[in-house]
């Protein structure tokens, strides 16, 4: 069984690269306190047409990953190819999901992607300190709350934000 210390990013490579660019910055930068071991640095697809191929070289990222997060940009919804198998991958999988908003909202909405909207997941906005305070806390909190039969999605008070000066 591999060990599971990474994270899983999903996120549409047309229109969100950016964002998902900078996340690997931030990690990357000793000024941030980000850090990330991605999925996406274990293997690339030898054979980029066969869907097959590529699924292949998800699964392995899979099997290595602890946690899942999906950049929600304006089309992210409308890719059913892969984008929606990654999110029923990882809710098969039990990993606890982060819906990171790259317009800035604080929860679900319109631009989630059908097939993660009534499962259990955390909502946070695109910012660095956000996102780490998830990352190092939804885990733990998704695993109390699968515990308690919750599902759906949860978000933090804004209350919240204000502590941390967002």
């Amino acid at each position: 069984m591999a060990y599971r210390n990474r994270t899983y990013i999903a996120f549409d490579g047309d229109n969100d690269m950016h964002y998902y660019r900078l996340m690997t910055a931030w990690s990357a930068h000793e000024g941030f306190n980000f850090d990330i071991y991605n999925a996406h640095d274990l293997n690339t697809s030898r054979d980029s047409s066969q869907e097959e191929s590529i699924k292949r070289q998800l699964r392995e990222r899979f099997a290595n990953s602890k946690l899942f997060m999906v950049l929600i940009g304006e089309k992210i919804r409308y890719l059913t190819k892969f984008v929606k198998w990654e999110i029923e991958t990882a809710i098969r999988l039990d990993l606890p999901i982060i819906g990171i908003n790259l317009i800035g909202s604080r929860g679900q909405d319109d631009r989630c992607p059908s097939s993660m909207r009534d499962t259990l997941a955390i909502y946070v906005p695109f910012n660095e300190k956000i996102i780490t305070h998830a990352m190092n806390n939804w885990p733990s909190s998704h695993a109390t709350n699968r515990r308690a039969g919750e599902t759906g999605w949860f978000y933090y008070e804004d209350q919240f934000y204000k502590s941390l000066g967002l």
